[in-house]
């Protein structure tokens, strides 16, 4: 087994920016419920947020988490059993489970961001939303829609304003800042992507990413994207999953998120098993676990759980060896493919470090 040092995996995030590949970049490791390392490089601070992109997502779904423990919410059960007017164009059949699995259907549906904080507008495009194709019949990565959806529902059974309610249930519990749905006036702190290079034909980066620069969609605070947080926010998050401080999610409900694959269909983007738990990406024993959006290293566990974002944020945690890791940038390469080879070294570090 090959151990590395914090000083070399410092190094290697060092060299992101020395190269050219991120304006800043910021990682952090952190191990029994501690931040062990933090640090930026270039044009930010420690003080700096960063747009998580779709590492945002399993924030969102442990609020969703929150509400299965309460028993009001049974991911069984079709969406529209809590939300009536989804049930348009086929999708009365979508359950809560395969909109959290990826498998729903919608995977391109679209929402303004802006509109889709707004509860009635919200409500107004799921009845325009079509299916795709079959739901529960494969996997395709719903980027943005799936987590409109998860929002809705945590609105619907709490009685509270998605973002709010994370905020309350999930953030002040661990003591942890606002992370989705910054106020304008609380936004000077947080750094902008930067698009570099042109877009590959064959990437599969979205380049509206560049919108989550727009304060307006800062404060909308986009489910399937748009937490904006630094990377030891982000890590003592993922402490907080290996470690459940006072219990705050029902374990078996954890204990399922964070350990058992519910979707093994493949993931079409590098044809490997998706590995989808209720809101995580689980490293896996088949030996492919670096396919799996490329947040993974070498010496990842098994039973190591996270989730990526675009343009290659990263946040993981390992059971194995206690240690939760993220990564952030404002670079936003428009070749994903090539932006991970930069990448790879530095999570390889991250996941020997013991």
């Amino acid at each position: 087994m090959r151990t590395m040092s914090t000083d070399q995996l410092l190094s290697l995030a060092a060299g992101i920016v020395e190269r050219g590949e991120s304006p800043a970049c910021q990682l952090a490791v952190a191990r029994d419920g501690k931040i062990e390392c933090f640090e930026t490089f270039g044009n930010a601070t420690n003080e700096s947020r960063f747009c998580a992109f779709s590492a945002t997502k399993p924030i969102v779904a442990s609020a969703v988490w929150l509400l299965m423990g309460d028993g009001v919410l049974e991911i069984e059960r079709p969406v529209a059993h809590y939300i009536p007017e989804f049930a348009t164009n086929g999708k009365e059949v979508v359950t809560v489970e395969q909109v959290l699995l990826h498998t729903a259907g919608f995977p391109n549906a679209p929402m303004d961001p802006v509109d889709g904080a707004d509860m009635v507008t919200r409500a107004k495009r799921f009845t325009e939303w079509e299916l795709e194709w079959e739901p529960g019949s494969r996997f395709e990565y719903h980027a943005l829609s799936a987590h409109w959806v998860l929002a809705e529902l945590i609105e619907r059974l709490s009685g509270h304003d998605f973002r709010d309610f994370i905020e309350a249930r999930v953030c002040e519990p661990l003591g942890l800042p606002r992370l989705l749905g910054i106020p304008e006036e609380e936004q000077d702190d947080i750094v902008d992507g930067v698009q570099l290079g042109p877009l590959a034909a064959t990437s599969p980066v979205d380049v509206d990413t560049i919108v989550f620069n727009e304060p307006a969609v800062r404060a909308a605070g986009v489910p399937g994207g748009g937490g904006h947080m630094t990377a030891a926010t982000m890590a003592r998050f993922y402490q907080a999953l290996l470690h459940n401080p006072n219990g705050l999610w029902n374990a078996d409900v954890l204990r399922d998120a964070t350990s058992n694959v519910r979707c093994t269909y493949p993931d079409p983007l590098m044809n490997v098993a998706a590995n989808r738990s209720v809101g995580l990406v689980i490293a896996g024993d088949d030996g492919l676990h670096q396919f799996r959006y490329g947040m993974f290293g070498k010496e990842n566990s098994p039973g190591t759980f996270g989730h990526a974002g675009a343009h290659c944020q990263v946040a993981w945690a390992d059971p194995a060896t206690g240690i939760s890791f993220s990564f952030l940038k404002n670079g936003l390469q428009m070749d994903m493919f090539a932006d991970a080879v930069g990448i790879i070294p530095l999570v390889d570090a991250a996941a020997a470090l013991h």
